[in-house]
């Protein structure tokens, strides 16, 4: 199935921003299709300066290796995030297999291929909220709730999906949450209907663990169906798969932002590495929450004069203004927060709070480091260590995850080393 009604983008974007490549499954259902489309409009909608495309496994045109080969001609690089909930197959096999066909006609180019999507926070909202709108007037404590998954050959992948009942089970106090899977693994979705009714279940939402509707989804109805038929005493409801909502969107842009920092750290960092003097110099730290609750007592460490501009401050840093310790403007920010400032830090949970002060720092030739966006910042916050006397610092191009990595791993060489030595 093609996507007649999916345009390119309308505009070329900058040739600093990679393109990407959202690679989905693909399906032959329109309503399938429909979805995937008004998925990436969404994702267009919160890049606007990255060219986003489709490309798909099977059933659905374009394939992702014909989407991408021309973007890397055009761009050199670019980033596939896997529209894909668990790490199967497609994420394991047949997406680096048409990364590798798309990289075979550009040998050159970098693709930044990412982790696939998972179930962060907003996605398990997301699916709460699709139960929650099919118990409709049923308690919560009352409703048991099945969590159907695709299944595979791959046990890790499975018991990602069983991990998920327990996170279900205690966010939204269900009567009980049990995993089902519409193939290859068991319990399969029949099955878990029936040990749910032998228990004693009598109010029961099935919840298709899928992005969009499509064949998975029309086994789930078809199966929920059967039971139903067979078991008139116990009322089931089926819920809504996912669908195009703005969280899912949001995924798929944190996951490529991920992969620009991949490409970026890959290419080596553009980054001037320098140890900063801050004793006795201005600090800001905008935001009170964990962030700067880990950052702003090694700030003191180094000497620095702190002032937090936060209305509401984690209990760690409200110790620290109670004693006198660092400044604290109880409030939101404004730009003249940075009056006078050697070096700020915009870590609150709002983005566009965190670009107003990026804005107003770059307005005065102050450092900043943007903990939503690192690609937004002046400067990036190193992982850091000290190890007999000597500091240790770690940057790979913005991605903190990759620069603890690194850190760790060279802590624990110099342990290593060190004990040979002391042990000869």
């Amino acid at each position: 199935m093609s996507h007649p009604n999916l345009p390119p983008t309308p505009s070329a974007p900058a040739a600093a921003t990679p393109p990407l490549v959202i690679a989905g499954h693909g399906t032959r259902v329109a309503a399938g299709a429909a979805a995937a489309e008004e998925l990436v409009a969404r994702v267009r909608e919160l890049l606007p300066d990255v060219q986003v495309e489709a490309g798909f496994v099977e059933l659905t045109e374009p394939t992702i290796d014909a989407a991408l080969a021309p973007l890397l001609a055009r761009a050199g690089r670019a980033v596939v995030v896997p529209l894909m909930i668990g790490s199967g197959g497609h994420v394991r096999d047949d997406i680096p297999e048409a990364i590798a066909a798309a990289q075979a006609t550009q040998p050159d180019a970098a693709v930044a291929h990412t982790r696939h999507l998972g179930s962060p926070k907003a996605l398990l909202a997301a699916v709460r909220q699709r139960i929650d709108a099919a118990r409709g007037d049923w308690a919560a404590a009352d409703t048991d709730v099945i969590l159907v998954g695709r299944g595979c050959s791959i046990a890790e992948t499975n018991a990602d999906h069983v991990r998920l009942i327990r996170l279900l089970f205690e966010a939204g106090g269900y009567r009980q949450v049990a995993a089902a899977f519409i193939q290859v693994a068991r319990p399969s979705l029949p099955e878990a209907l029936a040990q749910a009714a032998a228990a004693g279940s009598r109010r029961i939402v099935v919840m298709p663990h899928f992005l969009f509707t499509g064949r998975l989804d029309q086994w789930t109805q078809q199966q929920t169906a059967e039971f139903v038929a067979a078991h008139p005493e116990v009322e089931v409801r089926v819920a809504g798969v996912i669908g195009a909502c703005t969280e899912l969107a949001e995924v798929v842009v944190q996951r490529y932002r991920e992969g620009v920092l991949k490409l970026r750290a890959e290419a080596g960092s553009s980054a001037y590495l320098s140890g900063l003097l801050l004793a006795g110099r201005r600090v800001v730290a905008v935001g009170g929450g964990c962030v700067n609750r880990r950052r702003v007592p090694k700030l003191l460490a180094a000497g620095a004069e702190v002032t937090v501009v936060a209305p509401e401050l984690h209990p760690a840093l409200a110790t620290l203004a109670e004693a006198g310790k660092i400044g604290w403007r109880e409030r939101t920010f404004l730009d003249s927060d940075l009056d006078g400032a050697w070096y700020v830090l915009a870590a609150t949970d709002d983005p566009e709070t965190n670009a107003q002060v990026a804005a107003a720092a770059e307005a005065r030739h102050t450092f900043c480091v943007r903990a939503d966006r690192a690609d937004q910042g002046s400067a990036w916050t190193p992982a850091t260590a000290t190890i007999d006397g000597l500091s240790v610092a770690v940057l790979a191009g913005g991605d903190p995850r990759r620069s603890r990595t690194v850190r760790d791993q060279l802590v624990a060489l110099w342990g290593e080393a060190s004990s040979e030595v002391s042990g000869s």
